[in-house]
């Protein structure tokens, strides 16, 4: 059996690594009292995983951490030990229950929802770029990669996008093939405009992956 919980990162924490995440969820569900499954070796640890890591910086209201249990476990009580075993600033939002069959989250990713606060001077005039982008067929850019620098096309990968009072909400390609994350869509924005990329709060909204009809859909109902 495994345990699906939807998590938020608030802004006190937005500057906790995706490294040092994960060495805390490992510490916190030690203090659980949950049946958790681990890893066989020297340095035994949680077998657990994340639907998709978040960049230093952001914030986001769903982030999912996959842990597996050694025993049946029901939701509630499930739900209340991850809660008390984490801070106020990484909020339990959802629990499911899920058995051992069930894909892992990160395999069922494929988009991501943003909110983008924009503050300075230019973010008028790079939210004012929207439909101008929007109606390109194509546009390319460079992407920054660990294998180095790589051309794409940027247009596809940017499902939607729409302006807000203070910025931009947009729904992004999120695959291990196919992404871009909003800092890029920012840049690419600001060179279209001509000015320099406004500063941003970048907070993910949703995780979705594709539902039996090929339509997204959020990553907990998968």
């Amino acid at each position: 059996m495994r345990a699906l919980i939807r998590f938020g990162k608030q802004p006190r924490l937005r500057f906790i690594s995706h490294l040092d995440l994960q060495r805390f969820f490992q510490r916190a569900v030690n203090r659980t009292g949950l049946p958790i499954a681990y890893t066989q070796g020297f340095n035994p640890h949680p077998v657990m995983s994340f639907g998709s890591a978040l960049a230093l910086g952001w914030t986001s209201e769903y982030e999912i951490i996959d842990i597996k249990l050694s025993a049946p476990m029901g939701r509630k009580r499930t739900e209340e030990a991850i809660r008390a075993a984490l801070p106020a600033d990484l909020p339990v939002l959802e629990v499911r229950m899920i058995d051992d069959r069930h894909a892992a989250p990160m395999a069922l990713v494929a988009m991501a929802d943003y909110r983008v606060q924009l503050a300075g001077e230019s973010a008028i005039v790079v939210v004012d770029q929207i439909p101008a982008f929007l109606a390109m067929e194509h546009v390319p850019a460079t992407k920054k990669t660990k294998s180095g620098e790589k051309e794409i096309d940027a247009r596809p990968l940017v499902i939607d996008l729409k302006p807000t009072s203070d910025g931009f909400e947009a729904r992004l390609m999120l695959t291990e093939r196919d992404s871009i994350k909003p800092e890029l869509l920012i840049a690419l924005l600001a060179d279209m405009a001509g000015v320099e990329a406004p500063q941003a709060r970048i907070h993910r909204l949703m995780l979705l992956g594709k539902g039996p009809d090929g339509e997204p859909a959020p990553l907990m109902t998968l």
